[in-house]
């Protein structure tokens, strides 16, 4: 499948538009995230129609919490990603090119009506950057929306204004990874820069249902005065957006960091909740939470 969004150049260089990286790729060579490739001056997306992961979700697992809760969604993912974040929880399918299978617009779309019995409310654009599917994305999002079923994106945010503004009208809601707050976190441990999330951000949830995820990693992003910054600055936007805080476990290439303490994620959602009236506690069991006096509940409104 032909890319949307490139511009040709000069000896047969495609310039990458889809996402803040602006890659410039030389002819039969790939962009950062691998997907994006040079074919003699035309730029394709491998990965279009490429389905690594499927399941019936509950809708809670995304996570979000406050849009049709206690539904299903049909949740569908790739390969490959727009950043190489150290702790990835998903990156077998996110840095490797895994095997898959291929569907079309169209058998997505029956599919996700099928499933309407089991209580599937549409499609879950999920397990690695979805942004990567952006054709897909295009292609079959209007069909669901015509058979009235609902178009969610789970993205680390890292998106180009020009496909952000071409995907907003498709999207009913968003949960966007805020990896963290300190610029220098997502340059050294994320491969890549906070602003464009941030604006995504604040371009979704002026139009759309947004809820947040914060992934806290002991002694990375666990600053409390840092993460009050940051929940300033959501509340600055909408006091009423959700955030999940939720436990890192050891993965890929942060097998060396313990777990989150318990403690030290409610010690942060209790800052949050000063400001935003929407905030959960993820990764982690209600016996546990009960145990540190966290309700997650309490913030449901």
């Amino acid at each position: 499948m032909e890319c949307a969004l490139y511009d040709q150049e000069e000896g047969g260089i495609c310039l990458c538009r889809l996402c803040p990286r602006r890659c410039r790729i030389l002819p039969s060579q790939r962009g950062w995230c691998r997907t994006r490739w040079n074919d003699h001056g035309r730029l394709k997306a491998l990965t279009y129609g490429l389905v690594t992961s499927a399941a019936l979700d509950p809708i809670e697992k995304k996570p979000l919490a406050w849009f049709h809760p206690k539904s299903r969604i049909l949740s569908l993912g790739s390969w490959g990603c727009s950043m190489n974040c150290l702790f990835c929880q998903n990156w077998e399918i996110s840095q490797r090119e895994e095997e898959s299978r291929k569907v079309t617009p169209e058998r997505i779309l029956r599919l996700a009506e099928a499933l309407t019995a089991q209580g599937n409310i549409g499609v879950a654009w999920t397990y690695n950057e979805p942004t990567l599917s952006f054709e897909l994305i295009r292609d079959t999002a209007p069909l669901l929306h015509q058979a009235g079923l609902v178009n969610v994106m789970v993205t680390n945010g890292f998106i180009g204004e020009e496909a952000l503004d071409l995907l907003l009208p498709l999207i009913d809601a968003w949960n966007i990874d805020l990896k963290g707050w300190d610029p220098l976190f997502y340059r050294s441990i994320c491969g890549a820069s906070r602003e464009p999330v941030l604006k995504t951000i604040q371009k979704a949830q002026a139009v759309s249902h947004v809820e947040l995820t914060n992934l806290v990693i002991p002694e990375e992003n666990d600053d409390p005065e840092t993460f009050e910054d940051m929940v300033r600055w959501i509340a600055s936007l909408n006091k009423d957006m959700p955030l999940h805080i939720t436990r890192f476990f050891p993965r890929w290439r942060m097998m060396n960091h313990p777990p989150t303490p318990v403690g030290t994620l409610v010690s942060l959602g209790n800052i949050a909740r000063k400001y935003l009236s929407r905030v959960k506690i993820g990764n982690v069991s209600e016996e546990e939470l009960a145990a540190h006096h966290w309700d997650n509940e309490s913030s449901a409104g």
